[in-house]
């Protein structure tokens, strides 16, 4: 059995880069997310919590530390490497008896009984899912008359453009002009985010925004949907091999993995623009995330 997969390994090491300092802001940040997905699900003691993409326990573990005993939680997530470490830390908090484990995709709950459970959350899951109306179906199917569902998706389609508008940018500008920067900057992140407007049409991460989500909600048989939009922004001092080698999601590659593929003057050309920001505090984190609510008549 593998001890890791794309996904663990971007959640415990290449989302801060093992760097303790990054790790500690995504902490805190991951920990505003959870908050807001909770308080939004009207959990209770005596209640049954479905967590759709668990990860490593995060939302369930907090959602047992707040609500308190009486609380039960199924954690499913199509990763068994994070199912493996979420049970390890409820393990380690002492709440293993109140957690059930499913290895499952969101699209795909089969194992979760119809109308059983009272809340479903899930945060950044359906980003990577391309059947989304499969997904939003099966958290109907599942939750309880009266049950209620809060989610936390990232977006991901402001970065995609703001990729195609440089390589527009690009591919427009004058022969003569001879920026030697502003290339470098577009291959890594058009190697991180789709660049086209069909590959961003195509992508599951950027294919969809708040409104899609709350289409799809509805679609599936939800009401009272409601959603709004938060930007989360944080500014962080960090040393450059920790700016290279961490990675934005799951599926992209690190900077460093990029410049593989750049010649050493180029590398020389981006870290000498790149690396008096990032080491002076002045790169600023900008996440936006749709929050969703909805209930199950």
């Amino acid at each position: 059995m593998a001890d890791t997969d794309i996904w663990s390994d971007w959640l415990l090491r290449r989302r801060h880069a093992g760097n303790p300092e990054l790790g500690a802001a995504v902490a805190a940040q991951v920990g505003d997310y959870v908050d807001a997905v909770l308080d939004a699900a009207g959990l209770g003691p005596g209640m049954v919590l479905l967590d759709v993409g668990a990860g490593d326990g995060a939302v369930a573990l907090r959602a047992i530390e707040r609500v308190g005993a009486g609380l039960s939680v199924i954690l499913a997530d199509p990763s068994a490497p994070l199912l493996r470490r979420a049970a390890e830390r409820a393990e380690a908090q002492g709440v293993r008896e109140a957690c059930r484990f499913i290895q499952a995709p969101a699209e795909r709950l089969a194992d979760v009984p119809a109308a059983s459970v009272d809340a479903v959350t899930t945060r950044a899951v359906l980003a990577y899912v391309a059947d989304k109306a499969a997904a939003f179906a099966e958290f109907f199917r599942v939750l309880k008359p009266g049950g209620r569902l809060s989610i936390a998706e990232p977006l991901f389609r402001r970065d995609a453009l703001a990729a195609a508008a440089l390589r527009v940018a690009l591919e427009t500008r004058p022969a003569a002009h001879d920026e030697p920067v502003l290339p470098l900057v577009h291959r890594w992140k058009a190697a991180q985010f789709p660049d086209t407007a069909a590959a961003i049409a195509a992508n599951p991460m950027t294919n969809f925004d708040e409104a899609d989500l709350a289409r799809l909600a509805r679609a599936a048989g939800f009401e009272d949907v409601a959603v709004s939009v938060r930007s989360h922004e944080g500014a962080a001092v960090l040393a450059w091999e920790a700016f290279l080698q961490r990675a934005p999601h799951p599926l992209a590659p690190s900077l460093a993995d990029v410049m593989t593929g750049f010649s050493s003057a180029e590398c020389d050309a981006l870290e000498a623009a790149l690396r008096p920001q990032i080491e002076a505090g002045r790169w600023l984190r900008r996440d936006r995330v749709a929050y969703l609510t909805a209930t199950v008549g």
